[in-house]
């Protein structure tokens, strides 16, 4: 038996609560990556003023995006870092 399987909740409500907090959580995040990947980028084309030389919306497409993204990465595990040891 590893580590992680030790420490993991037995009693069943609790692993139930765990996993709803966990599928909540992965839905947000999925919500957020949706409205960045596909809102902010959509809309990219209405931000027309320069910024660093470039385009503003070039920029929120092709690097603000990455940022937000590792953003959420982040989030997510510092977030299920948390939930982890919350449950145990």
């Amino acid at each position: 038996m590893t580590r992680a399987e030790s420490e993991a909740p037995q009693d069943p409500a609790q692993l139930a609560r765990y996993w709803q907090r966990t599928r909540r959580l992965t839905g947000w995040l999925l919500l957020a990556w949706a409205a960045v990947g596909f809102g902010v980028t959509w809309f990219a084309r209405d931000l027309s003023f320069s910024f660093f030389g470039w385009p503003f919306g070039f920029w929120v497409a092709a690097q603000g995006a990455l940022f937000v993204f590792c953003g959420i990465v982040a989030f997510y595990a510092h977030a299920m870092r948390k939930s982890d040891e919350v449950s145990r």
